[in-house]
């Protein structure tokens, strides 16, 4: 088949912002009150709406809502926490800074989530946690996970940072799990430039989590109207051992507005979705994604699996062909237990996860923004198109 390769390259997954993020955060600067203050707080309030929960704490990024979500249930040295090991670096990171154990599950084929009938299996005494991560915007099959968590008295706390707006069976992701953390990097379906949110409906743990993001200090949220005014105290107390890693009101003002746009945002994802859909329908060298019908997906990715059988490069080889092309890529994730930290720490080896290796090693995923022009999305599936070709065995 031809191809004209773009003039210019088609990046992976650029931010959508306009002009009324740019007005927010100037009002913010203007303000006078720049790091963490009224901003937040509407941003909290918003999110924990839009997700189905009672309460929010921002942090500076998902990582760290995470490490205080897990700090807040109590996870600590000697405890395992089960999660997926195909997922970012922070998900096992935040287990193990709470000095507990990763306990990995292999994923489901389809979906790239884990497997809910390999659960219970790695369930011991010590077990404290299962921590599902909602990958790409697909939502984890979480039925049988509360049923785990009930029969077995273990807290779910769920890696939503791809599925902020996804739903499973008419629930928004944010209103199921115990607590439930999301992403707002600058790849996200929202973006702060960085942060992150943890949601839940546990009024305690919520301002625990609030406190935990500025170093434990008791009233360290409320600085911008209480200990910095004229009636304010000049003394505060650290009630325990926090962390420093609070959401600025310059952030939350972006995500203030992105937050308005996201159910926008998110059918833009799925138009795009289909046009790849329909593009590669029936094509024998690839799997286009699949949607179970127990979820709405977010669309925060578009993993899509190449058949090696059908061509003579592997997938990195390919990968590379699309940057030569112009079209950009991610190969979103290398399966934690094959990273030399976790090699080491857990004794795992290639083939203890091998549906999970198995995706990775086929994986690609393509160009998927609501910044992006639809023309964009078409030349990628051009160029995926022209490259099977090229490379058919």
């Amino acid at each position: 088949m031809e191809f004209k390769k773009p003039s210019e390259y088609i990046p992976f997954s650029p931010p959508c912002m306009d002009g009324r993020e740019e007005e927010e955060v100037i009002a913010t600067l203007r303000s006078g009150w720049i790091t963490t203050g009224p901003k937040v707080k509407q941003f909290e309030r918003a999110v924990a709406e839009y997700a189905g929960a009672k309460h929010a704490a921002a942090a500076f990024s998902c990582t760290d809502a995470m490490l205080i979500a897990l700090h807040v249930l109590g996870i600590k040295e000697g405890d395992e926490v089960i999660t997926s090991p195909y997922t970012f670096a922070s998900t096992g990171h935040v287990i193990c800074y709470r000095r507990a154990k990763p306990v990995f599950v292999d994923v489901d084929p389809d979906t790239f989530n884990m497997d809910p009938e390999k659960i219970e299996e790695k369930i011991t005494s010590a077990t404290k946690a299962i921590m599902p991560v909602h990958f790409a915007g697909h939502s984890c099959d979480m039925d049988p996970i509360l049923d785990l968590a009930k029969k077995h008295k273990i807290k779910i706390m769920e890696d939503a940072a791809h599925a902020i707006g996804t739903e499973y069976k008419g629930r928004k992701i944010g209103s199921i799990g115990d607590i439930t953390c999301f992403s707002f990097y600058v790849t996200k379906n929202i973006t702060t430039a960085e942060g992150g949110m943890a949601v839940t409906d546990n009024e305690e743990w919520a301002q625990a989590m609030r406190v935990l993001t500025m170093y434990g200090i008791s009233d360290a949220r409320e600085i911008w109207n209480k200990r910095y005014s004229k009636a304010g105290s000049i003394h505060h107390d650290i009630t325990e051992l926090g962390y420093k890693c609070n959401m600025t009101d310059i952030c939350a003002s972006m995500g203030i507005h992105q937050l308005e746009k996201l159910n926008w945002f998110n059918e833009v994802r799925k138009k795009y979705a289909e046009i790849y859909n329909k593009a590669f329908k029936n094509h024998h060298g690839l799997q286009p994604p699949v949607i179970k019908p127990y979820t709405k997906s977010s669309r925060h990715l578009y993993p899509l699996l190449l058949n090696l059988d059908y061509i003579r490069i592997d997938r990195d080889s390919f990968v590379n062909s699309l940057k030569e092309i112009n079209i950009g890529t991610s190969v979103l994730f290398r399966p934690l237990h094959l990273h030399t930290y976790y090699l080491g720490l857990l004794n795992h080896r290639y083939g203890d996860f091998p549906v999970a290796e198995n995706l990775f090693e086929r994986v690609v995923c393509l160009p998927l923004s609501p910044k992006l022009e639809e023309s964009a999305i078409h030349k990628a599936a051009e160029g995926v198109l022209y490259l099977l070709e090229k490379h058919k065995k």
